[in-house]
Parts: structure tokens; C-alpha cells; sequence
């Protein structure tokens, strides 16, 4: 099976972020919002939205009724 290059870049990058912190989502989780807040940029964040609530529906890819 052929393996795109890149991906298989992103994948060891990836595994070598993740093995920092000993593959705990908590950790990384936690490194990246300090990353976030040491970095001195606005971030938005939006209200949560429960699923299957038509707000949480995404209409964009819906098929148009005609």
C-alpha cells in the first residue's frame, strides 16, 4: 500500500508531541491551553451546544428542499 510521505511526517510529529507527555490527553490538553495563554493572542470561544438540537445541526452541507 502506498504511503503518502507527509502524512506519514505529521503521524511521527505527532507521536513525538504525544510521547512527551506520555500519551496523556490531560497533559497535552493541558500544555497546549498553557501554550495558548503564554502566546498573548485572543482566542475565541463560543456556548456549548448540545447535540441533536437543531442550533447543533450543521446546515451547510443539508440538502436544499425544493
Amino acid at each position: 500500500m502506498w504511503k503518502d510521505p507527509v502524512v506519514e511526517e505529521v503521524r511521527k510529529v505527532r507521536d513525538a508531541h504525544a510521547a512527551q507527555f506520555n500519551y496523556e490527553l490531560r497533559a497535552i490538553y493541558r500544555a497546549l491551553k498553557n501554550e495558548e495563554a503564554g502566546s498573548g493572542r485572543k482566542f475565541v470561544r463560543l456556548p456549548s451546544r448540545r447535540a441533536g438540537t437543531p442550533e447543533a445541526a450543521d446546515t451547510r452541507s443539508a440538502p436544499s428542499a425544493a
